[in-house]
């Protein structure tokens, strides 16, 4: 409800009333005056439908000018053409400055991760503490939002770091952002697994055009279907460690419930212990091929207690036993 009122302050330094907006929301004066009261995703989105084009300005008075009515999706539209990913935020990124000096973003890689920064202006550091905060996180989300659809994947967030101390709606940051949250940051911003970026476009100027008639879900609502994820599982079983022996540690890894890892992993055509099978085959091949240790040892290194459940395992997996396999391969090296 903090943003709602947050919205309704915006009317009020346009000399206008937000009663309309705030009844289209379903949003009651009762209910808009319990300082603990919440509103759903719906209500978020009928709401700031309502005041954007009420205000006609898309990012709520929080600019030194007017962002007007379609402003985003003309920034959606400019980036459509892209072949992947990455140079579709490089493009909004760009374009973005065009419209406003208050906010700048900026995409970098560092190392495996991508990072994607905003960099505030004097003016916008200046604003009120509430509605810095909703212009930040409204950006956030509107970026995060519009890159998953851009290529039909949910994009797990590694960090999101916040340039301001946790307010007392901090839980509800759990349900905007699908990864760890930072308060108190030197700036705002998202970072995510690079590989993301090479993801190529999966939606064409048709589905851009329908999807910017109902926009402002990809803001409020998170995406499900993840196109990395049995990458990203596969990575985590490789790892080793406490994280890949359960899913649970392997969903608490990848910041997902295990009810969640498994539902989306079912929705990619895989499931975890056909993940877990083919990486101990991939491990236990690997070991037999380049060292000379026992295959009771290779057993133990996969994460087998025995070595005659190993050897019926790899059978079923290879259709040979290791030692066979051991050597056949050293009769290839020869």
């Amino acid at each position: 409800m903090a943003y709602a009122r947050t919205i309704a302050q915006a009317f009020r330094r346009r000399g206008l009333d937000p009663a309309a907006a705030l009844e289209a929301a379903q949003i009651t004066p009762p209910v808009f005056q319990d300082p603990g009261a919440c509103i759903s995703a719906r209500q978020m989105e009928l709401l700031s439908g309502a005041a954007m084009q009420a205000l006609d300005d898309e990012a709520l008075g929080a600019f030194s000018r007017r962002l007007p009515w379609g402003s985003y999706g003309m920034l959606a539209r400019a980036s459509i053409t892209a072949p992947e990913l990455g140079l579709a935020l490089r493009r909004w990124c760009r374009h973005h400055a065009l419209l406003t000096d208050d906010l700048r973003l900026h995409l970098e890689l560092a190392g495996e991760s991508a990072r994607l920064d905003i960099e505030e202006g004097p003016a916008h550091r200046c604003l009120a503490p509430d509605a810095r905060e909703l212009s930040l996180v409204h950006l956030l989300r509107n970026v995060h939002g519009l890159a998953c659809w851009f290529i039909d994947s949910r994009i797990p967030l590694q960090a999101v770091d916040l340039p301001f101390a946790a307010p007392a709606h901090d839980a509800a940051f759990a349900h905007m952002f699908p990864g760890p949250v930072h308060f108190g940051a030197p700036r705002a911003g998202l970072r995510f697994d690079a590989r993301y970026l090479d993801l190529p476009l999966r939606r064409d100027e048709a589905a851009l055009s329908q999807m910017l008639q109902r926009a402002l879900p990809l803001t409020v609502l998170q995406y499900r279907r993840d196109r990395l994820l049995v990458q990203q599982v596969r990575q985590v079983l490789r790892a080793g460690g406490e994280a890949a022996r359960s899913a649970g540690g392997i969903a608490r890894a990848l910041n997902l419930s295990a009810r969640t890892l498994h539902r989306q992993l079912r929705e990619e055509g895989a499931l975890l212990q056909q993940l877990r099978d083919e990486v101990r085959c991939e491990q236990a091949r690997e070991l037999l091929w380049r060292s000379d240790r026992p295959v009771k040892q290779v057993a133990a290194a996969v994460g087998f207690r025995n070595e005659k459940s190993f050897i019926r395992a790899f059978r079923q997996w290879t259709g040979s036993a290791p030692a066979a396999f051991r050597a056949a391969a050293s009769q290839l090296r020869t």
